[in-house]
C-alpha cells in the first residue's frame, strides 16, 4: 500500500489528458458549458467532473482506481474494507443501519445523536432504546454515556442487536471507549460509530482513541469536516466480520446516488493521501493553535472555555480543536454570540447553541483567523456586562409508544402545540444546530415537552420541525 498514490485522482488526471470526444453526460463538456462565473473559478478542477467511462470505474462495482483508493483508505485507517460515500456520513449511517438491523430489532443508542439517524431507523424499522441522557452542567452539552449505564442497558436489554455511539461528538467530548465494546462484543452485538468528527483522530496522540482502535465494528467519517475533503464526501470503515460488508455495500447501493460525483470522490483521494503523508504534522499544528487560543480565552473574566477539567474522568478523551466558548457570564447567549462575531467582527463559527459557540480550528485554519477570532471574543465579553445568564432546562424523556417507523407510516395530522400533550408524536423535533433530536417520532408528547419547547421559542433558540414557527406539531392519527 503505497499511501503517496491517489489512484482515481491520477486516472481521471490521465483521462483529461487524452483529449477524446466526449458525447456524454455531464453535459456541460468538462466545463465548456458551465456558466461563465464557475468556469473562471474552477479552472481546471471542472474538467474532472466525470462519469463511469472506461478507466474509471463504478462507485457500485468498484474494480479499478476507486477500489484501489479505498483500499487505500483502509489501509491508513486500519480497517478491513472502506467505502466512498458521496451523500455524506448521513447515508453511511443509515446503510448500516440496514446493514445490521430488521423490522423490530432493538439498538442501544444515546439520545443525542443526529437526526439522520432517527431517519435510518425509520428506513430500517428498528426500536431504539434510548441510554439515559447525562448532560455537563457547566456549558450544557451532551456527554456519555456512562460506560457503567451502556453495561447495564446491555444487561436490562438482552435482545439488543447493535449498540450506537457518537464519537466524538459535535464538541469534541469522546463517546465510546474499549470498555463498552468489550461490553457488546461479549454478547455478540455489534458496535457502529457515528464518527463524523473524527477523521483526524489516528493523527494525534492526545485525541480521542478513534473508533476502530477502540474495538468497533464499523464507523462513519465526514472527510469533509475534519479531513480536507469537499463538502459531502465522506469515508465508511468496516473492521472484522459482525457487520456483513456485503449488505452494507448493498445498502450503499440502494441509498447512494447512481450519478456519483467523481470530483468528491477524488478529494476523498487526495485528501487520504495527504493525512497519510502530512497528517501527523496538520493535526499537531491545529491543536497547538486551538491550545494557544484557549490558553488566551481562559485567562479572560466573563469568558468561559470547555477543557478537559471540566469533564468526569469517564468521558473518553477531548478533541482539542474543538473551541467551545460561553460568554454568559457576559449575559449573551451562544445564538447572540454567533451574530455579533458575525456582524460586528467578521468571524464566523461553526456553530451556536443556547449557551455556547462552537469555533473548530481544522488543518487549514490559519493563525490569524484564530487570533482575530480570540480578539473578538475578548472585546465581546469586555464591553457586554449585562446580567448573567442561566442555562436552558435539560430536555424531559417521554415515553416510546411507536417506534420511528411506525409513526411515520401512520396516519397523521397537525395539531396546536397547547393542544399536543397526549398524543404521540409523528415527527422529529431538534435543536439545530447541532441537529439533536429533543422529541423522536413515536414517543409520547407529555406536557414537560410542551412546556419545553415552548420555553426554547421563548428564548429564541431555533428548533427544526415540520412547522417552522412551531406553533403545530405533527401527531400520529388515532
Amino acid at each position: 500500500m503505497n499511501q503517496r498514490r491517489a489512484p482515481l485522482f491520477e486516472a481521471l488526471k490521465r483521462y483529461r489528458r487524452k483529449n477524446r470526444a466526449g458525447l456524454h453526460v455531464p453535459a456541460h463538456g468538462q466545463g465548456r458549458a458551465l456558466p461563465r462565473a464557475l468556469r473562471a473559478l474552477g479552472g481546471a478542477l471542472v474538467e474532472l467532473d466525470l462519469t463511469e467511462l472506461p478507466g474509471l470505474d463504478d462507485l457500485h462495482r468498484p474494480a479499478g482506481p476507486i477500489a484501489r483508493s479505498q483500499a487505500l483508505a483502509a489501509a491508513l485507517y486500519g480497517a478491513d474494507r472502506s467505502f466512498f460515500l458521496v451523500n455524506g456520513s448521513t447515508v453511511g449511517i443509515q446503510a448500516l443501519l440496514l446493514a445490521v438491523l430488521k423490522p423490530g430489532d432493538k439498538i442501544l443508542m444515546p439520545r443525542h445523536v443526529h437526526r439522520s439517524i432517527i431517519n435510518g431507523l425509520i428506513l430500517c424499522g428498528a426500536k431504539p432504546v434510548y441510554l439515559p441522557p447525562v448532560r455537563d452542567n457547566d456549558f450544557g452539552i451532551p456527554l456519555g454515556p456512562k460506560p457503567a449505564d451502556v453495561i447495564a442497558a446491555l444487561e436490562a436489554h438482552p435482545g439488543v442487536k447493535a449498540l450506537l455511539a457518537v464519537h466524538p461528538n459535535y464538541y469534541g467530548v469522546g463517546g465510546l471507549s474499549p470498555e463498552m465494546v468489550a461490553a457488546a462484543h461479549s454478547r455478540g452485538i455489534p458496535v457502529i460509530v457515528d464518527e463524523a468528527h473524527g477523521a483526524h483522530l489516528p493523527f494525534a496522540e492526545d485525541l480521542p482513541e478513534p473508533a476502530l482502535a477502540c474495538g468497533a465494528d464499523a464507523c462513519v467519517q465526514s472527510t469533509h469536516k475534519l479531513g480536507g475533503a469537499f463538502t459531502q464526501a465522506s469515508l465508511l470503515h468496516l473492521k472484522g466480520s459482525r457487520v456483513p460488508a456485503g449488505r452494507v455495500q448493498n445498502a450503499l447501493s440502494c441509498l447512494q446516488t447512481t450519478s456519483p460525483s467523481y470530483l468528491l470522490m477524488a478529494s476523498l483521494d487526495v485528501a487520504r493521501r495527504q493525512l497519510a503523508l502530512r497528517g501527523p504534522r496538520m493535526v499537531r499544528r491545529a491543536l497547538g493553535l486551538a491550545q494557544r487560543a484557549r490558553d488566551n480565552l481562559c485567562a479572560f473574566r466573563r469568558v468561559e472555555v470547555l477543557t478537559p477539567e471540566y469533564l468526569p474522568p469517564w468521558v473518553p478523551g477531548y478533541d482539542g480543536t474543538k473551541l467551545t466558548v460561553s460568554l454568559r457570564e457576559a449575559g449573551l447567549s451562544g445564538h447572540q454570540t454567533a451574530r455579533l462575531l458575525h456582524r460586528e467582527y467578521g468571524v464566523q463559527v461553526e456553530m451556536a447553541d443556547a449557551g455556547n459557540i462552537v469555533a473548530v480550528v481544522g488543518i487549514g485554519t490559519a493563525s490569524r483567523e484564530v487570533w482575530r477570532f480570540v480578539k473578538a471574543v475578548t472585546h465581546l465579553a469586555a464591553k457586554n456586562k449585562a446580567n448573567a445568564l442561566d442555562l436552558p432546562p435539560e430536555a424531559p424523556v417521554p415515553p416510546q409508544v411507536l417506534t420511528p417507523r411506525q409513526s411515520w407510516l401512520a396516519a397523521s395530522r397537525s395539531v396546536p402545540l397547547r393542544d399536543a400533550a397526549g398524543y404521540v408524536a409523528a415527527e422529529t423535533v431538534s435543536i439545530t444546530p447541532p441537529g439533536t433530536p429533543v422529541l423522536f417520532p413515536g414517543e409520547k408528547i407529555i406536557p414537560e415537552m410542551v412546556e419545553y419547547i415552548n420555553e426554547m421559542r421563548r428564548r429564541n433558540i431555533p428548533l427544526h420541525a415540520s412547522d417552522p414557527s412551531l406553533e403545530t406539531l405533527r401527531v400520529v392519527d388515532g
